[in-house]
């Protein structure tokens, strides 16, 4: 039944439609188990992997080895080449070849020099088969458990509801026992121990007893034996990848499936996908094992660790704070990527070409944070942030035309030679010579500025910073006015991306094909603009462009055909702009023109569940907006905000979700742990990419959608008071990133 419920104290005024009513529920910041990785690599592959009384242990053709720390250690009492580790019996077995070998009280003991293919516990008796016959583990030595062989050889055994299942090759058969009275006549029924359903391939890899199911993996997913019935988990049914290899039971009675393509963690009806070089040494999994909160993946190249450690959103957003100030992605009132310098062997910071729109990102999550907790610290920050991009217009030397960047002479760093399309970067000296800014300014700064910059006026802006905050919003509307709704670069002339006049749009092709986000960009600067300075010639310039037609251009701003006019970085653009659109535009006709374009943006956006889209929707409609989803996004990006590379694209769940059409290409959106952290101009549904740990993402986004989620009240506060649940260690005297800016500081007055 759907909840109705007044807005939250402090969010926006509610839509008239909706009479001040929510069709979403808000989600508890509850504590969840935030996933931490890192690895031990080998020069050899490891065959299999186990966890005993606390000891990790990895078995290799050169025998047996011992985490500790982050390196795996020799084990001096097993050197022989061990294929498989099983933890039964209270007692850790290690197979070899040949041989069945013990831990326990301390010592290891070889038990036999049998060819032993594996091990189980099975009604209070350790269980051994290799080749075709079964044992009892009897004291220190195996004892013949059945007097005829199975009828195949049999490379696993698995008790399950009270009955041995033996399993070889594309085959699983069943250990009936002594029957009618008369010893040692066992019996072997025929294979197919299930009456409905069929395996998905014979090429049997492994099986595992989990509660009220067997699972045995194949090449071609896995087959569920339950009961009596035999279904298939495959890619239809959300399997991410089907040539498994390995099963195992996970510390919270998870299933945890290994691939020739990475692990799989099935865990409430939901898959989680660990691959690539943020989680694995090497993407083929041999052999899986868990601890109380860990889960240790063996691989060719070494173990892939995620440990599992409990964590609140709030917990995360001081976490990332202290990420900003450890890695050094903070400088000068911007926040920053870091790129890997290879000459210098360290990160550092890029000055880029949208420095100054994505610090908004940052101003906006200040500005959020402030009006939620009152936290003078979220305030200092926001006020900080907002005169760079005071700054940032003022340095340029013309009224209203903000830089993209600003470069220290002679810092340490990356200075961006790129400009738009495949133009050089037009970097210019401040007037002080102390620094450079760059130049052709694009539409996604003025975006970002009238964004950021209002939601500070509303919800932190104090004293002169008021006035300050309506100014820098006329410079800039009243240089686009007065230049023909253009953004005049030094030369006179319009920048590549910073066109919104009716001869633009009158162009065959891109200015034609731009038309519908750029008329609703200049009427969100105007509308903005006149609503927040009062200005009467706003209101004068907002009208014109009505005049013009703009209003219909909106209507179906976002392309979706053809393929090569899709352009996902611009729904960013968009989502910037209707929330001030729709904030402060009251005519009823215009109204209805908006808010179909935006339920159409939204409508195309919304499978992709990213939680900033989800929220601005959802605070400006009040309507259903994925909010759990949204929620889940923000649980689901890693801690380590390193882009590695990236692989989905071989994935057997490449298909829409149920309720969802994608409008605009891809099949599906991804979660962060199974690509990248992002700002929120990427693609989720970008299957295949990233940087192989060459960059390093700034988390502003990701504060901006939590603190933007807490102030509408779709993220509830954590009802807790651990510490330990609710925050981190800020002050830890590390410096893990870029070096510390050490150019000269912004200028008085900013």
């Amino acid at each position: 039944m759907l909840a109705f419920a007044t807005f939250a104290v402090g969010a926006s005024a509610a839509p008239a439609e909706t009479n001040g009513m929510r069709l979403w529920q808000p989600v508890r910041d509850e504590v969840y188990l935030q996933e931490i990785g890192r690895k031990a690599t080998t020069s050899v592959p490891l065959t299999s992997v186990a966890v005993y009384e606390g000891k990790v242990l990895a078995g290799s053709a050169k025998g047996l080895h011992q985490l500790k720390g982050s390196e795996l250690v020799e084990v001096s009492e097993l050197r022989e080449p061990v294929s498989r580790l099983v933890t039964a019996g209270g007692a850790l077995w290690a197979t070899t070849s040949p041989g069945l070998h013990r831990f326990q009280n301390g010592s290891w003991k070889r038990i036999s020099a049998e060819a032993v293919s594996d091990v189980c516990e099975h009604l209070g008796e350790v269980v051994a088969a290799g080749g075709s016959r079964l044992w009892r583990v009897k004291g220190d030595a195996l004892e013949p458990l059945t007097s005829s062989p199975s009828p195949f050889d049999i490379t696993r055994v698995a008790s399950f509801g009270e009955t041995l299942y033996v399993h070889g090759e594309g085959r699983l058969t069943i250990l009936d026992g002594d029957r009618f009275g008369a010893r040692n006549v066992w019996n072997w029924p025929v294979e197919k121990v299930w009456d409905w359903g069929e395996l998905p391939s014979l090429n049997t890899r492994d099986v595992l007893s989990l509660g009220s199911r067997l699972y045995i993996a194949t090449d071609r997913g896995l087959g569920v034996l339950r009961g009596m019935s035999l279904t298939q988990l495959r890619g239809g049914q959300g399997l991410c990848y089907e040539d498994t290899t390995c099963l195992a039971r996970g510390f919270g009675g998870d299933l945890w499936i290994g691939t020739t393509r990475g692990a799989i963690r099935h865990t409430g009806g939901q898959f989680h996908y660990f691959a690539g070089q943020r989680w694995l040494p090497d993407d083929r999994v041999n052999a899986i094992a868990s601890s109380d909160r860990a889960v240790f993946i063996a691989t060719d190249k070494g173990l892939g660790i995620i440990e599992y450690e409990p964590y609140t959103l709030l917990k995360k957003a001081t976490y990332y704070e202290r990420h900003l100030e450890e890695w050094g992605q903070k400088r000068l009132g911007l926040v920053h990527k870091l790129e890997w310098d290879g000459t210098l062997k360290e990160f550092v910071r890029e000055a880029g070409d949208n420095d100054g729109g994505y610090s908004c990102d940052y101003l906006a999550a200040q500005a959020y944070r402030y009006a939620v907790t009152k936290d003078p610290e979220a305030r200092r920050e926001a006020v900080n942030s907002f005169h760079t991009v005071r700054w940032l217009e003022a340095m340029t030397g013309m009224k209203g035309f903000p830089a993209r960047a600003v470069w220290a002479k002679g810092e340490r760093g990356h200075q961006a030679q790129h400009g738009s399309g495949e133009a050089a970067a037009e970097w210019h000296d401040t007037k002080d010579g102390l620094f450079e800014w760059k130049g052709d300014t694009s539409s996604d700064e003025i975006c970002a500025h009238f964004y950021a910059v209002a939601l500070f006026l509303e919800l932190a802006a104090q004293g002169e910073e008021i006035q300050q905050a309506k100014t820098f919003l006329s410079r800039v509307a009243g240089h686009l006015m007065e230049h023909g709704w253009q953004l005049v670069d030094l030369d006179g002339k319009p920048t590549r991306w910073g066109r919104w006049s009716p001869e633009y749009f009158s162009q065959a092709g891109e200015g034609n094909a731009a038309r519908g986000l750029n008329a609703l960009e200049i009427l969100s600067f105007i509308k903005t603009a006149e609503a927040l300075t009062g200005e009467p010639r706003f209101a004068q310039g907002y009208q014109e462009l009505v005049k013009l037609g703009y209003p219909d251009y909106t209507l179906r701003q976002k392309c979706t055909f053809p393929p090569g006019d899709v352009l996902q970085f611009l729904d960013h653009l968009s989502f910037l702009c209707y929330p001030n659109l729709l904030k402060y535009e009251t005519d009823p006709k215009l109204r209805s023109i908006y808010r179909r374009s935006f339920e159409r943006s939204w409508e195309i956006e919304r499978i992709e569940q990213v939680p900033w889209f989800s929220f601005i929707y959802g605070s400006l409609t009040g309507n259903d907006c994925e909010a759990e989803p949204a929620v889940a996004h923000l649980r689901e990006w890693p801690l380590d905000l390193v882009l590695y590379s990236y692989q989905n694209s071989h994935r057997a769940d490449l298909h829409p979700p149920p309720g969802y059409v994608a409008y605009s290409g891809g099949t599906r959106a991804f979660s962060p742990r199974e690509r990248e952290p992002m700002l929120w101009d990427n693609w989720t549904m970008k299957a295949d990419g990233g940087s192989g740990g060459n960059d390093v993402v700034q988390p502003s986004a990701w504060l901006l959608a939590y603190w933007m989620g807490r102030y509408h009240g779709f993220i509830e506060a954590p009802r807790g008071t651990d510490p330990a649940l609710l925050t981190v260690e800020r002050e830890r005297g590390l410096k893990l990133g870029a070096k510390p800016y050490a150019g000269p500081p912004r200028p008085g007055g900013f």
